[in-house]
């Protein structure tokens, strides 16, 4: 095995972490208007945008890695963070992607399409009145807080067993679900009369900005469709760490992907616990074991088991109270180990 492919076998066998990438999209400020039903009739081909599952297929390929998980979709017109976990760290996808997210999106009033945002065809046209910043900050205010929100007809989520896009694109009658949302900052960003929007979000996971551009159009008294999506922020990740797909390939050519990963466990949401070897074996075990420690997620009551070296090891769960000694018992929830 020469020393290039040594490189490359040694990197596979390290590839454990978080991936953080930037993902492509539409170019988020060049005007680009939705097709009309015409050019939609035509079948004239359109740009080939990445979902997110097809970024998680080429890292697959270019890094041997066969273990890769996202921890939250990101549409194909949509750019931006796209946090993956490797390895070990998929057993973690399930905490990340419950986090908070923040986007930069641009809103188009007076058209909407069949998906929401650019990418689908004008379904409806509507005049827009004579706005004025004051006026769109306003009508952001109410948005703010919980929210029952309707998902877009073109969407991930699952109904009788199958996607809604796929039904949706079978020309099916069907009925998008409802579902409580946060939007915890709605910021206006700039306003170009008289239809463009530019907006910056922190919501909660599961929040549709296409549907919000489409109630936001609606409540200025108009339509409206989402332009351009960026997501800024995951939790405690950001746009500024992110690698680009071609950083990500030439990386994986040159064996040193393991120079990208961040360690599993990092920015973990949940309360940490240093604990020493033989606890951390005992619980490795399956046995339950007191410490004094109670910090814990208050939904799930879970927390991060790390060693002496702050290295994650596997995830606890806090059960009661011991009544000997006041401490607390703990038993492992998910072990990495």
């Amino acid at each position: 095995m020469n020393n290039a492919m040594q490189a490359i076998h040694d990197d596979r066998l390290l590839q454990d972490g978080l991936l953080v990438i930037d993902k492509p999209g539409r170019d988020d400020l060049a005007p680009q208007p939705p097709q009309s039903s015409q050019q939609a009739a035509s079948g004239r081909p359109s740009t080939r945008l990445l979902s997110s599952h097809d970024v998680v297929a080429r890292v697959r390929a270019w890094s041997g890695q066969r273990r890769i998980g996202h921890t939250g979709t990101l549409d194909p017109m949509a750019s931006g963070l796209l946090l993956l976990c490797l390895g070990k760290a998929t057993r973690l996808v399930e905490f990340y992607q419950h986090q908070r997210k923040r986007y930069q999106a641009v809103i188009v009033l007076g058209a909407a399409t069949d998906t929401d945002d650019a990418t689908g065809r004008v379904i409806d046209t509507a005049s827009v009145p004579v706005l004025d910043p004051a006026a769109i900050e306003r009508t952001l205010a109410s948005f703010l807080g919980d929210v029952e929100q309707q998902a877009p007809l073109y969407a991930a989520i699952k109904q009788q067993g199958e996607t809604l896009y796929r039904r949706a694109r079978r020309g099916e009658a069907i009925t998008a679900p409802v579902r409580v949302v946060t939007f915890y900052a709605l910021n206006l960003v700039e306003f170009t009369p008289p239809d463009r929007i530019t907006l910056d979000i922190e919501c909660s996971a599961g929040a549709y900005i296409r549907s919000l551009a489409r109630d936001l159009g609606r409540a200025l008294g108009s339509v409206a469709y989402l332009q351009a999506l960026r997501r800024t922020r995951i939790g405690e990740f950001t746009i500024e760490e992110a690698h680009s797909l071609l950083a990500v390939e030439q990386a994986c050519r040159e064996g040193r992907l393991s120079d990208l990963l961040l360690p599993v466990g990092e920015r973990l949401p949940l309360p940490s616990h240093r604990l020493d070897d033989e606890t951390l074996r005992r619980l490795g075990h399956g046995q339950v074991v007191l410490l004094a420690e109670d910090a814990c997620d208050p939904e799930r009551r879970l927390a991060a088991a790390r060693d002496a070296q702050n290295r994650l090891i596997g995830i606890i769960r806090r059960l009661d109270k011991a009544a000997s000694n006041g401490g607390w018992r703990w038993k492992a929830e998910k072990w990495l180990e």
